[in-house]
Formats: structure tokens, sequence, C-alpha cells
């Protein structure tokens, strides 16, 4: 089954769970798919934790205890939320590879450092072999495919970020790994019994 990761800089949950993901890069096949979560939330009229501002505080401490436990270093950057789209740009402009997904969140999650402009990513594109930041970023085959991940994403339905799809089924979350990982290991685990009932379970109220 295709294995695709969905993912935003602007996710501290992507940056947890991305040490699995390169983990997992190293043993099978992984397609990369960094979009704009802001537009998804903007698509699904929804706000995101951050945006909420008791959640907002709980959301950064969780993530920190998250961290600490799992031995991942992580300093927030200057500012939260902030602007990811130059460092979606620039992923895509240093073609979307392992190595370069990393160099990113290393900078923004692991160092703590701003990543929401050209000038801020300067030091970091030059280590990815991009001389000029600022032509990378706005030439319009880099953001074209970004749009086309984020289409992508949409038509894939996929509803937050970190999203890591597998074959048709989606798993949302960094804490959502080992159940992935069971999945993909047991792809008939949703074809039987309880797993399968809940696939139809019908909706008993509905506020829409």
């Amino acid at each position: 089954m295709p294995v695709t990761w969905y993912f935003d800089f602007i996710s501290m949950f992507s940056w947890l769970q991305w040490q699995s993901i390169r983990e997992l890069a190293t043993r099978r096949e992984v397609s990369l798919r960094p979009f704009l979560f802001g537009a998804l939330l903007k698509q699904m009229d929804q706000r995101g934790p951050a945006e909420i501002e008791r959640k907002r505080e709980f959301t950064y401490r969780y993530a920190q205890w998250r961290a600490r436990k799992a031995g991942i270093p992580l300093r927030f950057p200057p500012t939260h939320p902030f602007n990811p789209l130059p460092a979606l740009r620039l992923c895509i402009a240093a073609g979307n590879t392992v190595d370069a997904v990393g160099a990113i969140f290393e900078w923004i999650w692991a160092h703590g450092r701003a990543a929401d402009t050209a000038e801020a990513l300067e030091p970091l594109a030059a280590s990815l072999g991009i001389a000029d930041v600022r032509a990378a970023l706005a030439a319009p085959e880099v953001k074209a495919q970004l749009q086309a991940h984020f289409e992508e994403a949409m038509r894939r339905r996929v509803f937050g970020v970190p999203t890591l799809a597998i074959g048709d089924e989606l798993f949302w979350g960094a804490d959502a790994h080992a159940f992935a990982m069971d999945y993909l290991a047991h792809p008939d685990m949703f074809a039987e019994g309880e797993m399968a009932r809940l696939g139809a379970l019908p909706v008993g109220l509905s506020r829409i």
C-alpha cells in the first residue's frame, strides 16, 4: 500500500512524528507532502488549537511534555503561530527530500529559529544549496507544487496535521503512529468485528 505523510512545519506535532517518519522512510517508500495547514482550516471553517486561548497554552505544554518523555529536542520558535509559507516553499525548492525536510524541522523546532520570512531562512537555504532564497520562494513552479499538495490533501479528505495516509486510510496525529504501523502490518484489521462496525456506525445526533 502507498504511504504518504501530510504535514506542515507550523505543527510541533509534525516535528514529534518526524523522527518516526524518517525511520520508516529507511525501510519503505514514504511520499512527503508539505502543505499549508491554515488553508485546510479555512476550507473546513475551523480554528486551530493555537487559535483558542486556553487550548493554545495546553497544547504547547503538552507538546513540550511529549518531547521530553520521548527524548526529542523541542524549542519553540520566537512566535507561534507563525507564517509557515516560506518554510513550506523552501522545502519544495530544496527538492522535498528527507534531508531537506529534516533540516527545516530542526531549524524551527530543535533550535527554535524563525522561519516566517526569506531573510530568516537565508542561512538554512544556503546550507541546502539555494543561493537566492527570495527567487526560490517566489518561483511559480514551487508555488504550483505546494498548491498541488494542498489539493491532493483535500481530495483525500485529510482533516489535520500530521496525517499518515496508508492506502485509503488516514491516521491523524503523532500519537497515532503506533496505530498506523499496526495497520501497515495487518491491513485487514478494519475488516473484522467491531472495527468493521465502526466504519458504518450511524450518526445519532448532528449539530449541523
